[in-house]
């Protein structure tokens, strides 16, 4: 399939995990990608990967508003254009006692997750209504249920909220947004426990955790034209966690950093 044939991508949080796995898959399309993260050396590996003619690495903090306008500018005048914004930066970074959890804890993990989410929106929409495109946000079940670590999950379920809202307002300028909310992915911030791993894929009616380049097909499908009648949904891709009862805590406990924690 060359569903992104002629179209361009914006991954944040690409350096690794689900959005390396994304910018892959859309690449594997036809699609250019503009990858951004704080570990720039990563980045630049995977432009070597996908190739200097299909894919641009820009260092970006996405809690900073003039780096992430830098980063659309830099897609737009590389590319000459942006379709599709995938929101993929975010993580767990408290991990105090929800009754101990102070307010700049709260601020940091909101600005993170959900207000660095919106100011990629922002960034990125002018050019979105002019190319008729689309939003898929990297969510998580953190914030469709209840598995702990409350910050991080008011974030995630902040996200599924914006989501709605954009879609609602922008619907009728041909602008779609989603949410993608995953399960437990195996990525690198569980490399130094897999046998955490093994214990939550027990807790999964399909048997196992799930890996990114699951997300990464149904980012794709969303930001695809095979879903241009599909705008604020929440797709859950989570092996079946959902389903409930017996749940474990799936509490992320990986490394913080601006990367889908699950």
């Amino acid at each position: 399939m060359q569903r992104f044939a002629g179209k361009v991508a914006l991954v944040t949080a690409a350096a690794q995990g689900i959005g390396a796995g994304v910018a892959r898959r859309i690449a594997a399309e036809g699609g250019s990608v503009v990858v951004t993260d704080l570990q720039q050396d990563k980045l630049d590996a995977l432009v070597a990967e996908l190739g200097d003619q299909r894919a641009l690495a820009v260092r970006v903090d996405v809690t900073r508003r003039a780096e992430v306008d830098a980063a659309v500018a830099a897609a737009v005048e590389r590319f000459g254009r942006l379709d599709v914004l995938v929101n993929n930066a975010g993580g767990c970074i408290v991990t105090s006692l929800p009754e101990e959890t102070t307010v700049e804890e709260w601020r940091r993990q909101l600005d993170l997750t959900l207000i660095g989410a919106a100011q990629c929106v922002q960034a990125a929409l002018p050019h979105l209504l002019e190319s008729r495109g689309n939003v898929v946000t990297i969510s998580s079940v953190n914030g469709l249920a209840a598995f702990g670590n409350l910050e991080y999950s008011a974030a995630k379920a902040g996200q599924v909220a914006m989501t709605k809202n954009f879609a609602a307002r922008y619907g009728s300028s041909g602008v779609r947004f989603n949410v993608v909310a995953p399960g437990t992915i195996r990525t690198p911030n569980w490399d130094h426990q897999p046998d955490t791993l093994e214990r939550f894929a027990a807790a999964y009616p399909l048997g196992r955790v799930g890996e990114p380049e699951d997300i990464a097909a149904a980012t794709a499908f969303l930001a695809s034209d095979d879903a241009a009648w599909i705008t604020g949904i929440t797709l859950p891709v989570e092996g079946g966690i959902l389903l409930g009862p017996g749940m474990l805590d799936l509490t992320p406990s990986g490394p913080t950093g601006q990367h889908a924690a699950d």
